[in-house]
Formats: structure tokens, sequence, C-alpha cells
């Protein structure tokens, strides 16, 4: 709407969300911690493996143009509202969150995707930990702790990598007046998304989930293709 359309631009967008996600997401886990429903430990042994991929993340961003990205974070929202609004609460692969090599792939997966959506690892993280074993409202709040992860070594990174045709104020990748403007609102409204999200059934904490990622999935992909 301001004009910058062209060179980098989803690669600034993807950075400066990610920037905001960084203090958004310690701001929502901590409330989510204060209601007792963030399993730590999964936090602790995904960490490693997340940040792997987000580094990966930054790498695959920093070579994609903005309709490429476009096109990816679409399809891959999408999937994850599919997925969200077809499953059932019961559908399981495991009665618990995955060990060994195959914790690492699937962190992995997390953190990558994560960057290439710019929304934090709930968006993947949710689904893989209901799928083993996790209850609605622990997965949500457990995978709100995921976005700093992701954030943490993807901004440091986006702060080195320049963008072509970035608005004024951009440091790198990441855009600092929509970053303060964002988390400006985003620091009030965590703990009421983190209340409202307990205070809801988890089936339709599920489906309202996967409307709103179908919702932004759509209106990348009429922005990418229109």
């Amino acid at each position: 709407a301001a004009g910058y359309g062209t060179g980098d631009l989803m690669q600034v967008c993807l950075a400066t969300s990610l920037a905001t996600i960084f203090v958004t997401s310690i701001r929502s886990v901590l409330a989510h911690h204060r209601k007792g429903a963030v399993e730590w430990d999964i936090i602790r042994n995904w960490a490693p493996w997340i940040m792997v991929g987000a580094i990966l993340g930054v790498w695959l961003v920093s070579r994609l143009s903005t309709q490429s990205l476009k096109l990816i974070f679409g399809v891959l929202v999408l999937a994850v509202a599919s997925f969200m609004l077809v499953s059932r609460p019961d559908w399981r692969v495991a009665d618990a969150p995955p060990t060994g090599v195959r914790r690492g792939a699937m962190a992995t997966i997390v953190g990558l995707v994560g960057v290439l959506l710019g929304i934090g690892g709930g968006s993947l993280g949710v689904p893989m930990l209901t799928l083993h074993g996790r209850p609605m409202h622990r997965a949500v709040a457990t995978a709100a702790g995921f976005g700093a992860i992701i954030a943490l070594p993807s901004v440091a990174s986006f702060l080195f990598v320049p963008a072509a045709g970035a608005p004024p104020g951009t440091v790198g990748s990441v855009n600092l007046p929509i970053f303060v403007i964002t988390i400006a609102m985003t620091l009030l409204t965590a703990p009421i998304g983190a209340s409202l999200a307990h205070g809801t059934d988890a089936r339709r904490l599920r489906r309202i989930f996967a409307l709103f990622l179908l919702a932004v999935g759509l209106n990348m992909l009429r922005k990418a293709l229109l």
C-alpha cells in the first residue's frame, strides 16, 4: 500500500515478522506458563534442531524471489489449515513426542517452515504435537515457545542479509518502524490470546486456528497469482 512492492519485499516481511514473533512468543509462552500448560522439556529438547532449521530457512529465503516466497507461503499455510480442519482430536501417530533422529528431523522442519512462513512455530508445531499425544491446549502453549527459538537465530542472520528496494528504516532485512509498531500491540494482546485459548473448547480451538490459517493462506495466494 505504501508503494514498496518490488525487490525483496517478501524477505523484509518475513524477517520483520520473525523479529516481532521473538517478543510476542516470549510474552505468550510466559502467559501459558502461568496456566501450567507449557511442556518445557519438549522446548529444551527440540530447541537445537529448531535453530538448525531456522538458519536453513534464512539461507533459502535469501535465495528466493518475492513471488516464489508468496506461493510457498500460501501453499504451506493452506496445507496445514486443511489438515487441521479435517483431522480429529483422537488422531495419533504416537502417544509421546519423538526422540532421537525423528525428533531432530521434525524439529528441523518446524524451524525451516517457521522461517518460510514468518509466523512462528505454532502453525506446524501444534499439529505435530497433537499427533504425538499432546492435548490441544498444551500443544498450543508449548508451540508458542517455538517462536522465540525460531526467531533468535533467523533474525540475527537477517540483520546481515540486505534486501533490495526495502522501505526506510530497514536494517538488513528487518524493518524497525514496523517492528516497533507491531510489538507495541502484541505485548498487550498476547496474554489475551493465551487466556482465550485456555477458555475455549479444544475442538473449537482447533477449528478457529485452522480457519485463521486458511484465510491467511488464501489471501497470500491471491496476491501471488493476481
